[in-house]
């Protein structure tokens, strides 16, 4: 293991709920200067590309912080501290869409933005899909889940319909990866 760039001085936890850790770091960096940084703890999350007969499985829920309804892939974090990411995976996908999956696999892991959040993701591929009911938690009310032909759902992002960063992401991944 290599010696870290920057030596942590000191932290504070400024901000904290259920879902986040927000800290403040004093730093010092390799050339001696001084500094600080802000980093948001936040628990891994899976997202899953839960393809059929050439259309992917969408879910448009209501974000908060954006103050807008948004179509993007099914993906969510472990409230209960399942730390198995295909568990969490299966978990995710039946609770926003009802499917499950029969096979699922996992394509890549990936840092949501590693600048200031230690918050990764899991990619999953699932198909050999059984359509059920969402079993949807208080935080997704109004959530709804649909299925699109995967040209159309590129075109969504073409076009600026999806612009949930990790979902944009992933599709650009699973395409080059031949997944898509």
């Amino acid at each position: 293991m290599s010696t870290p760039e920057i030596k942590t001085l000191s932290s504070t936890v400024v901000y904290q709920n259920r879902w986040m850790t927000v800290r403040e770091d004093r730093i010092v960096r390799a050339d001696g200067s001084p500094g600080i940084y802000g980093v948001v703890e936040k628990t891994d999350f899976a997202i899953i590309a839960a393809i059929e007969a050439g259309h992917v499985h969408l879910v448009e829920q209501y974000r908060y912080p954006i103050g807008m309804r948004r179509w993007e892939l099914p993906q969510g974090t472990s409230e209960s501290g399942e730390t198995d990411p295909l568990m969490l995976a299966r978990a995710e996908l039946r609770e926003e869409t009802g499917i499950i999956a029969g096979r699922i696999e996992h394509v890549a892991r990936l840092h949501e933005a590693y600048g200031y959040s230690t918050q990764a993701l899991n990619l999953f591929v699932a198909t050999e899909l059984e359509i059920g009911t969402p079993q949807l938690e208080i935080e997704e009310q109004g959530l709804i889940s649909r299925a699109f032909p995967i040209a159309e759902a590129c075109e969504m992002i073409c076009n600026g319909i999806i612009t949930d960063a990790a979902t944009v992401a992933c599709f650009g991944l699973l395409r080059m990866k031949g997944l898509l």
